[in-house]
């Protein structure tokens, strides 16, 4: 989507802009000629996670804005009001908000420490709700004012709270300040709306999370930077109370190559979390259908994928990967036919056609015939997951590290 200049001298304070989608918004801004304040935690360099608040200032500096760095902690009330104070203070008011500063951990009851649920929670929905609070009195007074929380839409479905929700809850939280904010603020003419991508967004976290793999299959974030200029450009007292998703924002503004956006072109896309159920199954598709198979033949897969996985196995994969992985198989009835553990955690790690713990990392519960594919690479863990064709229970970032070694098999084949 064109730049057409009309972020030129608007004020845009933007939680968690040092990386990611954060930042790349920030970007998009600044090639109007915007004022980008950097709100994030991040001063110091991270191997592991590159990006700052102060090397993301100098990115927006050369795109044509203007940068004001600032360390916030969004949990901290006196963080929050300094910055948005500096940010009054250097360029005059505050225009527009973006709440995009968030923490997650894709966890059941059982293993999420009460530490883990106050982290999720005071981020995302009171970090979120703090912000708008502090920034409100100079959103009054702007030009246009925008709030635009990048949340989900509010789908009350079981299966995107049973396997992980407390933070579920907590952004859901981001989404309820728009469902209340929208109509609260309207007297003002504040809009406020959320905005979700339709597929996973490939960022450094995402590639830190994967092992430095899996992009195949997602978008890059200047989808969701293209689709937030197109928001923020409405009539801030027409377009408000909305939750939106990427592809659709972009497709009302005459987008129709979505190819440019991808990671890799060409390859099937993997839904992000809290997509509505049957609106959008058709992008997901790969458009090969399995046939169903007898047991005979799903036995001599798996039989296949024990040799080809033993192969890998030694002691650097297992210092690289460290957990340990039950495979629960079902037959066309649903009932548990087989349980397979893959111990990527002691020795050299193994594969035995057997369940060896009470305990694994993580548990996968899934129908026999789709063990191969998993294996192969026709069907990745976390498709498999939005498609309900896989039950994850445990540490799921355990789950996006058994993509990198599952992407080696296939590479192999």
């Amino acid at each position: 989507m064109f730049n057409t200049g009309k972020f030129v001298g608007k004020t845009v304070l933007i939680t968690g802009a040092s990386r990611g989608i954060g930042k790349e918004i920030g970007l998009k801004l600044a090639q109007d000629g915007a004022n980008i304040v950097i709100a994030a935690k991040t001063a110091t360099a991270n191997a592991k996670l590159p990006g700052t608040i102060y090397t993301a200032a100098e990115e927006i500096e050369k795109a044509g804005g203007k940068a004001l760095p600032c360390i916030v902690d969004v949990r901290d009330e006196s963080s929050v009001k300094s910055a948005v104070e500096d940010a009054v203070k250097k360029f005059g008011g505050i225009d527009i908000l973006i709440n995009n500063a968030s923490a997650i951990s894709l966890t059941g009851t059982e293993d999420t420490t009460m530490k883990r649920y106050d982290l999720m929670h005071s981020i995302n929905t009171r970090g979120t709700y703090l912000m708008t609070k502090s920034c409100l009195p100079y959103l009054k007074q702007g030009k246009n004012p925008h709030v635009l929380n990048i949340s989900p839409p509010l789908l009350m479905e079981t299966r995107w709270f049973s396997n992980h929700v407390a933070y579920t809850m907590a952004k859901f939280g981001m989404s309820m300040c728009v469902l209340g904010h929208h109509e609260e603020f309207r007297p003002h003419g504040i809009a406020v709306n959320a905005l979700w991508p339709v597929t996973t967004i490939w960022t450094a976290a995402m590639e830190m999370l994967s092992d430095k793999g899996g992009e195949a299959g997602c978008r890059k974030p200047a989808i969701m930077a293209d689709a937030a200029y197109a928001v923020l450009s409405k009539n801030s007292k027409d377009f408000t109370g909305q939750f939106l998703i990427d592809e659709d924002v972009l497709r009302a503004e005459g987008v129709t190559d979505f190819d440019r956006y991808a990671c890799v072109p060409g390859a099937t896309l993997m839904p992000d979390f809290f997509i509505p159920a049957g609106t959008y199954d058709a992008k997901f598709a790969s458009g090969q259908t399995r046939k169903v198979h007898e047991k005979a033949v799903i036995d001599e897969e798996i039989k296949q994928v024990f040799t080809s996985v033993k192969s890998l196995l030694n002691a650097e994969v297992v210092k690289k990967i460290g957990y340990v992985f039950e495979f629960e198989l079902t037959d066309a009835k649903g009932q548990t036919s087989r349980s397979i553990t893959l111990d990527l955690k002691n020795g050299e790690g193994s594969l035995v056609d057997k369940k060896t713990t009470d305990s694994p990392d993580v548990k996968f519960t899934l129908a026999a015939e789709d063990f191969s594919p998993l294996f192969t690479g026709k069907l990745r863990p976390s498709t498999a997951l939005m498609t309900k064709k896989l039950k994850i229970a445990g540490d799921l970032p355990g789950a996006m590290k058994l993509e990198g070694l599952l992407r080696k098999l296939s590479q192999k084949k």
